[in-house]
């Protein structure tokens, strides 16, 4: 019997006998940043689902994004808790430690937002009568005729937070700006800040604003500092946003490793989906180890249940985090290609057939399915990144990723290289 054959008997119930081969490494040592949607990996370490595969995952709490980067390239970490387009930028070759890392497993959807000061969000109000339950695109707009305001008076323009300049934030940031008029780079100053440092840095006016993910936005809203003008959903429904890195080299000598991992995160990403399982995940989730916010606060997170601000106004996000559901764990490669655009657009660097190549290697769906079998195929809709709607009415061609970028009004990018067509 392989480990494949093993495998699926698992998921169909049948027992087998686990079998110990020379690529078994047992222990998994895995980084995280503490945030919701680190909980597929938390939930599979303390509901069972990793001991149930014979494995133990070792799970660390880490600072930054840099560092999860850094101690996954230096052995220090088998495995970790990345955003989607770090193994990207890593196989592109770019950043200041681009060690070649892989993902075959996506964490899931959803949990970033945009929050702004209040102070620059009354300021918008009272520039444009922008109303309390605006959406995302007048958000944008409203910003835009501030800035515009503070330009003429000579003010200095706002600084805004993000965590890592190869993230899900950066790009969803950037995305959302320029979708209201705003250049990143020449009408606000875009810095990294931690996510836990976040919410204290708008607190203290270090910051004007920033793009984190869940708890962090939440926590400032309830502070009265922060107030959410977009979410993730409102930018890309569908995007993925963290996902499990790992070298290649490391995958290709511990391959029934990789394969039960991937079956304990596929159950445990099952039961955080699981409405009758929220209870337990935020208790969980609320421990010091782990993220250590308020449990009732998780809850409402995992809920998609919103205090956008300290007046009690409220919003409500039907699957603002999306587990497991509709083929989310799958790595798509046009995903990875969509944020190889954004790389484009913002000049991290330019387009080439084989930066397009580099760029889709980095999302390894074949890992997904050996382990999971027909189960794990995703449907070829719009989550898979091709013919995905964003918030500007644009969609996009991963056929002619040049073409694209340039359809952009606000961009850096110098795609210099022609495209070529299919890759």
């Amino acid at each position: 019997m392989t480990v494949i054959d093993d495998l699926a008997d698992r998921k169909s119930g049948i027992a087998a006998p686990a079998p110990i081969g020379n690529d078994r490494q047992r222990t998994l040592r895995a980084g995280f940043i503490p945030l919701v949607d680190a909980s597929v990996l938390i939930a599979a370490a303390e509901f069972g689902f990793a001991e149930k595969e014979g494995l133990k995952l070792d799970l660390v709490k880490d600072v930054s994004w840099a560092n999860v980067r850094d101690r996954l390239a230096f052995r220090q970490f088998d495995i970790a808790h990345m955003l989607s387009p770090m193994p990207v930028a890593s196989m592109l070759g770019l950043g200041s430690n681009p060690s070649p890392t892989i993902t075959p497993f996506s964490l899931g959807r959803g949990g970033n937002a945009i929050t702004l000061s209040t102070a620059l969000f009354s300021r918008m109000q009272e520039t444009t009568g922008l109303s309390a339950t605006a959406g995302a695109l007048e958000n944008a707009r409203a910003l835009k005729s501030v800035l515009d305001e503070m330009r003429a008076k000579g003010e200095a323009a706002p600084t805004l937070g993000m965590t890592y300049p190869f993230s899900s934030h950066n790009y969803e940031f950037r995305y959302w700006l320029a979708a209201g008029g705003i250049h990143p780079d020449r009408d606000v100053k875009l810095v990294v800040v931690p996510p836990p440092l976040t919410s204290d840095a708008l607190a203290a006016g270090a910051i004007d604003g920033f793009c984190v993910g869940a708890p962090w936005n939440m926590i400032a809203c309830e502070r009265g500092v922060g107030r959410i003008v977009a979410v993730k959903q409102d930018i890309w429904p569908s995007a993925p946003e963290k996902v499990i890195g790992m070298r290649p080299d490391w995958a290709e000598s511990q391959q029934e490793s990789v394969a039960r991992l991937l079956v304990a995160l596929d159950a445990a990403a099952r039961w955080c989906d699981g409405l009758e399982n929220r209870q337990a995940l935020s208790e969980a989730l609320s421990d010091p180890r782990y993220i250590g916010a308020p449990e009732h606060i998780l809850r409402r997170v995992l809920g998609g249940e919103f205090h956008i601000d300290s007046q009690g106004n409220q919003r409500v996000i039907d699957k603002y985090f999306q587990f497991h559901a509709d083929h989310a764990n799958d790595p798509q490669p046009n995903q990875a290609l969509w944020i190889y655009s954004q790389m484009i657009r913002w000049g991290q660097t330019t387009f080439s057939p084989e930066g397009a190549k580099a760029a889709a290697s980095a999302y390894r769906p074949d890992l997904y399915r050996a382990a999971l079998g027909a189960g794990g195929a995703a449907l070829q809709d719009e989550n898979d990144g091709a013919g995905a709607l964003f918030m500007d009415g644009m969609t996009f061609d991963p056929s002619n990723i040049p073409a694209y970028v340039e359809r952009f009004p606000v961009r850096n990018s110098a795609t210099a290289q022609p495209a070529t067509g299919e890759f």
